[in-house]
């Protein structure tokens, strides 16, 4: 007994079958009768957050206009002959709806985020796979060599593909309405501040348009993506924004880094962004603008974890535990500070831990640390820390007032050569770049 075309393309209970969308687009697509209608020109998925993007419709390419065809109506979606079960095809010309992804225009060809790498990559082919009779999206292919290479070495072999699984990737569609449905800052948010501004770097204008525009979502770490943003992309980005919105994003960044961004700035801009600023954020940044950018004052944070040189241990490790706003680099260390913020001692964290939490704070700190005037030169400063093995350095005034505190990374940063936000980083062991899965 023969079985119909139609009877012939449903599978078998349990059985998954592996489709590459190269292979799809352009296959011809027939009505029940097996008369000619037109050629497959796209794949249409929709956005299901965590979950694959499953395959709802196909568009068709029918005497030069692109028509919706929904997915139920493709029978043998994996033959070579995609032929329709309807006897009516809808003619209108096919309009993307909210939450829909076209894999030809949108993917294919395109460049994603490799999340677990936190690089930008192009998909060369898609991998679809059927469990019954629903697909979905599953893998992308970023390591497809050439056809024509291909022939050469190896004439008559099949071309090579080299699939990764699509929860790696974070597609850059351009369709904002569909970008919506992926879920807060999509995939995205597993990534550094530092990573996602790397990102920025070698994005293109449109793929920079989308990547700040899921990191806009949330404000905190926008502001820390533009902390870690070369500064010269970094001004072209704040420049294209209001005077209100530079002031929304600088007014959560570090104080050393607003008044960086701020400097920046066209001179005619500066003071309209300050004005909008609050009130404690302009003051640091305007006393940081003070001093020259080539000194301790310029380098400094006002940000840092000073106690009452009474305090006991206890209390300055409760300190740490109330103090989840301040920068990480800057809860290495704990100012002991008089009435009058004279700094009086200092005493590393991994000290105040192995202390008795009773003890008198002043008795587990260094009552002479190391310390520098607002108008020492930086590379004084790195030098000091590098004899000193400090990860913080304290900033005080002539009357020995805490002022600032410098941290490790701010001197690395001004020390390092002028590129080396382009050099590309020092790959782990265990990255899962550039090897075969």
């Amino acid at each position: 007994m023969s079985a119909t075309p139609a009877e012939a393309a449903q599978p078998r209970a349990g059985s998954e079958r592996v489709l590459h969308l190269s292979d799809l687009v352009g296959r011809p697509i027939t009505d029940r009768k097996g008369e000619s209608i037109g050629r497959l020109a796209d794949v249409i998925v929709r956005l299901r957050g965590a979950e694959p993007p499953i395959v709802t419709g196909l568009v068709a390419s029918v005497g030069g206009r692109d028509v919706f065809v929904p997915f139920e109506q493709a029978t043998g979606f994996d033959g070579e002959v995609l032929r329709l079960s309807s006897a009516t095809l809808d003619l209108r010309r096919f309009e993307r709806r909210d939450g829909e992804v076209l894999l030809r225009a949108d993917v294919l060809g395109h460049r994603l985020i490799d999340v677990p790498t936190a690089h930008l990559i192009k998909a060369a082919d898609l991998e679809l796979r059927g469990q019954g009779n629903e697909w979905v999206l599953a893998g992308v292919d970023t390591h497809r060599r050439p056809r024509g290479l291909l022939r050469l070495i190896s004439p008559g072999e099949p071309e090579v593909h080299q699939f990764d699984d699509w929860a790696n990737f974070e597609p850059l569609i351009g369709h904002a309405s569909s970008a919506l449905l992926r879920g807060p800052f999509g995939r995205i948010r597993r990534l550094k501040p530092a990573q996602i501004a790397d990102l920025l770097e070698d994005a293109s204008k449109a793929e920079e348009r989308e990547i700040l525009g899921q990191v806009h979502a949330d404000p905190e770490l926008e502001a820390d993506v533009f902390e870690e943003l070369d500064e010269d992309l970094a001004t072209r980005l704040l420049g294209a924004r209001t005077d209100a919105e530079i002031a929304e994003v600088i007014g959560r960044m570090r104080a050393d880094d607003a008044a960086d961004a701020i400097s920046e700035l066209p001179q005619r801009r500066r003071q309209p962004v300050l004005d909008l600023l609050p009130v404690g954020q302009r003051t640091k940044v305007l006393t940081l603008m003070g001093f020259n950018p080539t000194s301790a004052g310029g380098l400094m944070g006002m940000d840092f974890l000073a106690v009452g040189q009474h305090d006991l241990v206890a209390d300055a490790l409760a300190s740490v535990g109330r103090s989840p706003s301040l920068q990480p680099e800057a809860l290495t260390s704990v100012h002991a500070l008089d009435e009058d913020g004279k700094l009086c001692g200092v005493a590393k964290l991994v000290t105040l831990l192995q202390a008795d939490p009773g003890a008198e704070l002043m008795s587990v700190c260094d009552a002479d640390p190391v310390r520098i005037g607002a108008d020492t030169d930086v590379v004084d400063v790195a030098v000091l820390m590098s004899d000193y093995n400090l990860i913080t350095i304290p900033v005080v005034d002539e009357h020995s007032t805490m002022i600032g505190l410098i941290t490790v990374d701010d001197v690395l940063e001004v020390t390092l050569p002028d590129d080396w936000r382009r050099r590309e980083a020092a790959e782990p062991p265990d990255s899962r770049r550039g090897k075969k899965t």
